[in-house]
């Protein structure tokens, strides 16, 4: 009987054992335990830190130039050509130039960048030559804009013979912009579920018919905001148009793609390098005209992808 009631106690003491904690290990548990919440807090404090840091920069010098140039803003400045006089200066073939050449852009680069990325995403099968053309977009998109210029001082005003007109600007920006539409375009179209295909293939539909009526609606959120920011770069590029030979003084509206043009950072920066203190209060009025549009291009492209995100249905 004593050895059956050992045999019987014998699981019971084993599971105790097991159930049992060992005091050597509990101290070290709770010192990581505490380094990783010391991390885990550490890291959060220097992110927000670093993101009130910014928004204080960014808040402090959108305020001193609004403080600077609020004065100067009036529906004369918006109309009115620069003038060697800053009383009598104005942005209005600043403003002129910049919509001339953000529409010549968009009519270049916006279908190239689309169908470059309907072409990569939907129709070119994987291989070594699609790896070494992403690799080149990738690349391209990081490229400075000043090397965009010099390619387009080389290839549209001497080689093909633009000059310095609005046609040779546009292109230049085209070329600058169109990596990121690309990008942006085929990211938009990865995010289309495979099934909206599928489906489309199962009821018959060909597949031009399936991008055109199904991919390409699915994804012109996403595409619609690239394409903003895109334009929104453009509209605040300066170098790459130094180059190709807008000039900083112009008493006149483009009337063509072949004529002289300015745009508002150009102008801006002509006033800046002005010593006279009313024209580097011209020059703040001029970043207050543009910061509004660039606010207004990236509220835009925020909206459009808001409702996008509510529109889809899956």
């Amino acid at each position: 009987m004593d050895i059956r009631n050992q045999l019987k106690r014998q699981p019971k003491d084993s599971v105790e054992l097991k159930n049992e904690k060992p005091d050597i290990g509990t101290g070290v548990w709770s010192h990581n335990r505490g380094m990783r919440n010391f991390k885990s807090h550490a890291l959060h404090f220097v992110a927000f830190g670093s993101t009130v840091a910014i928004c204080f920069v960014l808040l402090y010098l959108g305020w001193s130039m609004f403080e600077k140039g609020y004065d100067n803003l009036s529906f004369e400045f918006l109309n009115n050509f620069s003038s060697r006089s800053a009383a009598r200066s104005g942005i209005k073939a600043g403003i002129y130039g910049s919509f001339y050449l953000a529409g010549l852009t968009a009519l270049f680069a916006i279908p190239l960048g689309i169908g470059t990325a309907v072409f990569l995403e939907e129709y070119m099968p994987e291989n070594r030559i699609k790896k070494i053309i992403d690799i080149n977009i990738a690349n391209l998109a990081g490229i400075p804009s000043i090397i965009y210029g010099m390619l387009g001082l080389a290839l549209f005003v001497r080689i093909l013979g633009f000059g310095g007109s609005i046609l040779s600007g546009a292109l230049t920006m085209s070329l600058l912009i169109l990596p990121v539409i690309v990008v942006a375009s085929r990211e938009a179209l990865k995010n289309v579920p495979a099934s909206i295909r599928h489906a489309a293939y199962a009821l018959g539909a060909e597949r031009w018919q399936t991008i055109r009526a199904h991919v390409l609606p699915a994804a012109s959120p996403g595409i619609m905001t690239g394409i903003i920011l895109a334009m929104a770069r453009a509209l605040g590029e300066t170098a790459p148009l130094i180059l190709v030979g807008a000039v900083t003084y112009i008493a006149f509206v483009p009337e063509g793609p072949m004529d002289s043009f300015t745009v508002m950072p150009l102008q801006i920066y002509n006033w800046t390098s002005r010593p006279q203190e009313a024209f580097q209060s011209i020059a703040a009025t001029g970043i207050i005209v543009l910061m509004g549009l660039i606010l207004v291009s990236n509220a835009l492209a925020v909206f459009i992808r808001y409702r996008g995100e509510k529109l889809k249905k899956w």
